[in-house]
């Protein structure tokens, strides 16, 4: 339970975080019907509150922040601190709105240039509208949210660490599993496969937003393939396996891990496949190798140029055209986190990585009708370092075999 104290700090927090940006008089916070997650994990506000009319939230780099609502909703904001401004028409909700922002020229808002950063867009284009007819300058939140949404404390670190570990040691479990099924004879798909996974979760006390992905062969072609409970392929010897996982602990505030693995069932891997998956974990180590460099000289690079790093050695490979999605995403209380993603090519993430956020690495080649390659593991940013954990990392396509007798 969240104490008056708890939400005043975190508004100082806010205002120490603008004034970190000069040129930037405030943060307006605004929303409607919730469409503005970001904005109640910001403030520490209840997500589930009944929302119906617009409110906004105005903390000025310096002094006390105002709160404009609907009188009929006066409960929205009343847990943060500051002065309390009401409206109910339309007219009083514009003129209470342009005097609370008299003095400033230039504020942050959940806002993108060009939609460049579409998982950070959540103002209407109508609200902007009507705060640039009065002259004000509207910029990105993008830097000051990342502070806020994607820089973990030791303890979301520590769950993180957890999370990797568990994840890592299923891993094993479940290609030892494919191998001990074939043995047994036992029928098994992928569906099975998944399940199985699943059940190494929940006995870990890990819990997931979503099934983990088990693709055999062609599937693993598709980078968001999900078998189902009918039709899901076979696993058969001579197969290729990739699983993709992603979990955390249940606790408040805990943080997910996701990786990646591939493997063969087979005592020898196919070159071809082999092939493949070493350009693969090449371009991801070059990333990682990148990032290490780079933090450590203390020069924490863009999300745009960790992408271009690992996709350039699968295009000098010859197989751009076969790597269809961003390098990594960032990964928080969401495994989809609000951060920086490692991105140049579905948007082009300016975003610096910060110290005390995590992304993952996950390049893949994907050859339609034939198989796929994916290789995942999460980077952690300290102050002067890139820890990957979850450890070992794969360094070879896994052959799976069946356990001897």
């Amino acid at each position: 339970m969240k104490t008056s104290a708890d939400f005043v700090a975190q508004v100082d927090r806010i205002q120490e975080a603008i004034r970190a940006h000069p040129g930037i008089d405030g943060w307006l916070f605004y929303d409607f019907r919730h469409l503005d997650p970001i904005a109640y994990r910001v403030l520490l506000l209840d997500p589930s509150l009944h929302v119906t009319r617009r409110w906004y939230y105005w903390v000025p780099t310096v002094g006390m922040p105002v709160k404009l609502q609907h009188r009929i909703e006066p409960h929205v904001l009343e847990a943060l601190p500051g002065e309390v401004r009401f409206y109910v028409s339309w007219r009083e909700q514009q003129t209470a709105l342009r005097a609370l922002l008299q003095s400033a020229k230039r504020i942050a808002m959940q806002y993108s240039p060009m939609n460049a950063i579409p998982y950070l867009s959540r103002v209407d284009a109508g609200t902007l509208d009507l705060l640039r007819s009065w002259g004000l300058e509207i910029v990105t939140s993008a830097d000051l949210v990342q502070q806020f949404e994607a820089v973990w404390d030791e303890a979301q670190l520590a769950s993180h660490q957890a999370a990797a570990t568990g994840l890592r040691a299923i891993v094993d479990e479940a290609f030892g599993f494919i191998g001990t099924s074939l043995a047994a004879d036992s029928s098994l798909n992928e569906y099975g496969l998944q399940q199985y996974i699943l059940s190494r979760m929940h006995a870990r006390g890990l819990v997931t937003s979503s099934p983990p992905i088990a693709a055999v062969n062609a599937h693993s072609a598709d980078p968001h393939y999900g078998p189902s409970a009918e039709g899901s392929a076979p696993v058969r010897q001579g197969d290729l396996v990739l699983i993709d996982l992603w979990a955390k602990q249940p606790e408040a505030r805990a943080v997910y891990a996701d990786i990646t693995w591939t493997g063969f069932v087979g005592k020898v891997v196919p070159a071809r496949q082999q092939d493949v998956f070493q350009i693969v974990r090449q371009a991801r180590d070059a990333a990682v190798t990148f990032v290490q460099a780079r933090v450590r000289e203390g020069t924490f690079p863009y999300g745009w140029e960790v992408d271009d790093v690992c996709r350039q050695v699968i295009q000098q490979a010859g197989y751009g055209e076969h790597f269809v999605h961003r390098t990594g995403h960032s990964i928080g209380e969401e495994v989809h986190g609000n951060g920086a993603n490692i991105d140049n090519l579905e948007t082009q993430d300016a975003r610096r990585l910060l110290p005390g956020t995590c992304f993952s690495i996950e390049p893949g080649i994907y050859l339609p009708g034939d198989f796929g390659i994916r290789s995942e593991l999460d980077v952690y940013l300290s102050t002067n370092d890139a820890v990957v954990f979850g450890q070992p990392v794969q360094t070879e396509l896994v052959a799976i075999t069946l356990p001897t007798t």
